[in-house]
């Protein structure tokens, strides 16, 4: 059964950082791309960073230049560090498995992320 388990969302100012953390399991975690995902109030869940296999990366236009996903594939975790955050940056914060660009795994928890003065 695969699990995602995402964390360290919270409360921060605008121009703070936040680094998130996905564990999963059930998974070949090494050989999977995976993805970080948000879900504003009122708006659809969208993809904001990506990273493969091998360690390549890709960001939504939002967020590139500010966020940086990486992998520990020892630890079957992805991160997503967060800085320059912005309150249009305010959202529920997921993970997945890609395949063929789509998400796959049902939705984990999700991390709250909430930027604000």
């Amino acid at each position: 059964q695969v699990q995602l388990v995402e964390s360290g969302g919270g409360l921060v100012q605008p121009g703070g950082s936040l680094r998130l953390s996905c564990a999963t399991s059930g998974i070949i975690f090494s050989f999977n791309t995976m993805g970080w995902y948000r879900q504003a109030p009122g708006k659809e869940r969208e993809l904001v960073a990506r990273i493969t296999s091998g360690g390549s990366t890709n960001y939504a236009d939002s967020v590139k230049g500010r966020f940086t996903v990486s992998r520990d594939n020892a630890k079957n975790t992805v991160y997503l560090q967060m800085n320059s955050l912005k309150p249009e940056d305010t959202a529920v914060y997921y993970c997945n498995r890609l395949v063929g660009g789509t998400a796959i795994h049902s939705w984990g928890q999700g991390t709250q992320v909430t930027v604000s003065s």
